[in-house]
């Protein structure tokens, strides 16, 4: 178990605190089992892009109803703090927010003359601006790499505010060049939360259960209920109130164990919540594992019993007919399909695979935790996919590079192509394979969300004339040479095996 260390103001990047890497190309049974003796990463002589913890920072603390955010630093690097503001008000009625407010997201917009003289005084005048303005319960501050570069003393001006404003001023220290791996910047969100609004708890209640996620829709009240527990949603659509009472909850749980890892374990190393000792619920063998685990944790043995065998009665039927259908499609060959997306939720996406009885033919998935802060090896969900359904061949860790992904798919000529992030799709469907995008994490989960997505795969396949047509009007931007390339060309492999042996 990693050690949390709430008295620093900025939290330890992933590849100190658990050795996250961006850099593999293999299976992964391979990538599981080198996990266990100390992956090494394989770094790249060309990258592409890469993905900023400053925003990932930004969509957790965007999404809290009543704060308000500035980012420290000149404006263009709050150019993508919009999407957060548009996903707010689409996603809310999914999580039962009637009325949604105007998201309140600002920036010092730094400029040359800040960079040489320092922007302390500029960020402290724009938190009273801002909170004079919004009458925000919190002001998160998030830093760029300009104020990074200059050293500008954010915690000790947000620490001034909080004292004159009377609300946390929140500083969290996200700079994009601070870490490799851009879920740190989850982290860092978690982290500053953590410290200055997170409540020590007076008591323990059993009627609460933490869940960390992003913006999925609501199913977790409807299972809780059973329990006599309702949900309390971190960070997406909390308010700054629920936050500080997250410490009361009986037990944490996550959707997505790369967003959770950091909080699920402050929550049970700082306020005494322990976090749930297993994977997500994505397939029916983890599914059924994870309300045990839950009824466990929550001395509700019986109930979770009850609620697996009628879930399971009600849609267990209706999965076998998808899968009846997928083999009459695919005339007495196995259909195939490709994932990409963030690490815990490209996992998900191939147990929902394995489950329907789609072959996985490959994976591009954008870093790898070879263990969580919580150190239980049980919540490793690729060792969970592996286990339950087999090895996943092309297994490539690429931190978003999609020049690897065009050659792959171009490879490899999949049935299918599942994203999670948007724009990931766009390449599927220029080769002319039907490919499905769905934001909502929570779409996939439980033994209902296999029908939910099986349903929609077969939509997918079903209506294909569109990818086809563009397919052939389509113009690949990478040259004949790039697509002849083995995919990995530019990994350089550091001696992995040779460690494990």
């Amino acid at each position: 178990m990693s050690k949390v260390n709430l008295s620093l103001p900025a939290v330890q990047i992933r590849e100190t605190r658990i050795n996250s890497i961006t850099g593999f190309q293999g299976g992964a049974e391979e990538l599981v089992g080198l996990s266990r003796c100390g992956v090494k990463d394989n770094p790249r002589s060309f990258t592409q892009c890469v993905g900023c913890a400053t925003s990932k920072a930004a969509c957790m603390t965007i999404l809290v109803q009543d704060g308000a955010v500035i980012s420290h630093g000149p404006v263009g690097c709050s150019s993508c703090y919009h999407d957060f503001a548009f996903t707010y008000r689409v996603n809310s009625p999914l999580r039962g927010v009637e009325h949604p407010t105007q998201r309140k997201i600002y920036s010092t917009n730094l400029t040359e003359k800040d960079m040489v003289f320092g922007g302390n005084a500029k960020l402290a005048n724009a938190i009273r601006e801002v909170y004079k303005r919004t009458g925000a319960r919190a002001v998160f501050v998030l830093t760029t790499c300009a104020a990074g570069i200059i050293g500008d003393d954010v915690e000790n001006v947000c620490d001034e505010a909080e004292a004159e404003l009377g609300v946390p001023v929140v500083a969290i220290l996200c700079e994009g060049f601070r870490s490799t791996v851009w879920t740190t910047g989850f982290d860092a969100a978690y982290h500053g939360i953590a410290r200055k609004l997170i409540q020590k708890p007076r008591t323990h209640r059993d009627d609460l259960i933490n869940v960390i996620n992003f913006w999925g829709s609501d199913v977790f009240t409807d299972w809780f209920a059973p329990f006599g527990a309702a949900p309390n949603y971190l960070t997406p659509y909390s308010t700054v109130e629920s936050l500080t009472r997250s410490g009361e909850a009986a037990v944490t749980v996550q959707a997505c164990s790369t967003l959770g890892s950091y909080l699920g374990a402050v929550l049970e190393q700082e306020f005494g919540v322990p976090e749930l000792p297993t994977a997500p619920p994505y397939g029916i063998a983890q599914t059924d594992r994870w309300f045990r685990a839950l009824g466990k944790a929550l001395g509700k043995e019986d109930i979770a019993e009850q609620v697996i065998a009628e879930k399971k009665a009600e849609y267990l039927p209706q999965i076998e007919a998808l899968k009846a259908k997928y083999r009459d499609r695919a005339a007495g060959r196995p259909l195939t399909a490709y994932v990409t997306g963030g690490a815990a939720h490209g996992h998900a996406l191939l147990s929902v695979l394995g489950e329907l009885g789609i072959q996985a033919v490959g994976a591009a998935i954008f870093h790898h935790d070879p263990l969580f802060d919580n150190g239980v090896s049980d919540n490793d969900q690729l060792a969970q996919r592996v286990r339950d359904y087999g090895d996943v061949p092309n297994f490539n860790v690429c931190n978003k590079q999609e020049f690897e992904l065009v050659n792959v798919l171009r490879r490899l000529r999949p049935d299918l192509l599942l994203a999670r992030h948007g724009g990931m799709t766009l390449w599927g469907a220029k080769l002319g394979i039907p490919s499905l995008l769905i934001g909502d994490e929570h779409y996939s989960m439980g033994y209902e969300g296999l029908v939910n997505y099986g349903e929609r795969i077969l939509e997918t396949l079903e209506n294909d004339e569109f990818v086809k047509n563009l397919e052939k009007h389509a113009v690949n931007p990478y040259t004949t040479w790039w697509l002849e390339q083995p995919p990995n060309t530019f990994l350089r492999q550091r001696g992995n095996h040779e460690q494990c042996h």
